[in-house]
């Protein structure tokens, strides 16, 4: 399997007026309404900044126009990775997390020796985390998700689960949601206590633990396991791509389960070492699966899919979608299936550096006939 066409890349989401013009993290899926809905986390200063807001922009002519982009997940701190599936007649979940302001304050440090400029900004962020109290703290920080039941039209209570991941769970057949994440890391950092678990999310916002999948080692030490994202297939099996890192590794495992998320597989390596991560799933409507990822191993960083004729068996790997010399930070892609069979991918990255992270998509085909 190889791709048909690459259409051009173009921002889609951005605020180039303000210093709150950096934008990541997206994901994409196609509402029961017909609607193409983007959500990121937007208005932030940094790819590291207090500022953060999970948010939300919708196209209702396949992707060619948005509207402006909407606050969702809106905590006094710093809300990150934002995801949505739709479920079931009208349902939506949209998810985000966040992370301590002592966290966000070592990242953003006020030194005597920095450059004027980045002193002032950090002194700005260090100023804001000055408003926000412990008990705002303790109320919002986790990771975060809110329930629709009008197709994304209002948004109930903020909730908080016990794991999380870029973009979201997996709706499965039956219309429920299984979510496969990381547990929830107040500083975002790997620890013993991290691992990779499912859970189902009810419809009342309650969530009940499923299993865990198996840890990963190479050379001895344990690979830092983050980042999943799950597809159920037509025959029920769930598989899941995580990021695994540490030790030099940037790279893309799967796993699978064949009980509904009890127990899974022994998770294999798919790309190379440096091969990218982390990975978005999509079963498309002509059964091939699609898997996109970010690529940070320079001169030319960008968006690579791996694509499937056999349930995930084998792939057929490394297609270029994107890429550039510009920066590593960029990737988080995720791909919705457009109403002619064609794919749109969204992803973030930078058009200069230094320089502020948007929202771009691309509208490419894959060659589905090998």
């Amino acid at each position: 399997m190889k791709i048909k066409s690459v259409g051009e890349a173009r921002t889609i989401l951005s605020n180039p007026l303000s210093h709150h013009n950096y934008f990541g993290w997206p994901s994409v899926a196609r509402l029961q309404n017909g609607a193409i809905a983007v959500v990121c986390s937007g208005y932030r200063c940094e790819h590291i900044c207090p500022f953060g807001k999970a948010v939300m922009a919708l196209s209702f002519d396949e992707g060619e126009t948005y509207t402006g982009a909407w606050p969702v997940i809106d905590t006094p701190l710093d809300d990150r990775d934002a995801g949505v599936v739709p479920f079931g007649e009208r349902g939506v979940i949209f998810t985000s997390f966040n992370n301590t302001r002592a966290a966000q304050r070592g990242w953003n440090p006020v030194l005597p020796e920095q450059a004027q400029e980045l002193r002032l900004r950090n002194r700005y962020f260090q100023a804001y985390l000055d408003t926000v109290p412990d008990a705002q703290e303790s109320a919002f920080l986790g990771a975060t998700f809110r329930l629709s039941f009008d197709c994304g039209q209002t948004f109930g209570l903020l909730r908080r689960s016990p794991v999380t991941s870029p973009h979201g769970p997996a709706v499965l057949s039956d219309g429920s949601l299984l979510w496969v994440g990381r547990t929830f890391s107040a500083d975002d950092r790997f620890s013993a206590e991290n691992r990779l678990e499912a859970w189902r999310v009810n419809p009342d916002g309650t969530m009940d633990f499923v299993g865990a999948v198996p840890d990963v080692y190479q050379n001895g030490a344990r690979v830092d396991a983050c980042e999943p994202h799950t597809i159920e297939l037509a025959d029920g099996t769930l598989l899941c791509h995580f990021r695994g890192e540490g030790g030099g590794l940037f790279t893309t495992y799967q796993t699978r389960s064949r009980d509904g998320g009890k127990t899974w597989s022994a998770p294999e390596q798919l790309l190379s070492d440096r091969g990218g991560a982390p990975a978005h799933l999509l079963r498309h409507s002509s059964g091939a699966l699609v898997s996109v990822y970010g690529y940070r191993t320079g001169p030319l960083y960008g968006v690579r899919a791996m694509l499937s004729a056999d349930g995930g068996e084998s792939w057929e790997k490394d297609l270029i979608l994107w890429q550039t010399p510009v920066s590593g930070d960029l990737g988080y892609p995720a791909t919705a299936e457009l109403s002619d069979g064609a794919l749109l991918t969204v992803f973030y990255a930078k058009d200069e550096e230094p320089g502020p992270a948007v929202i771009k998509q691309i509208r490419w085909e894959p060659d589905l006939s090998e």
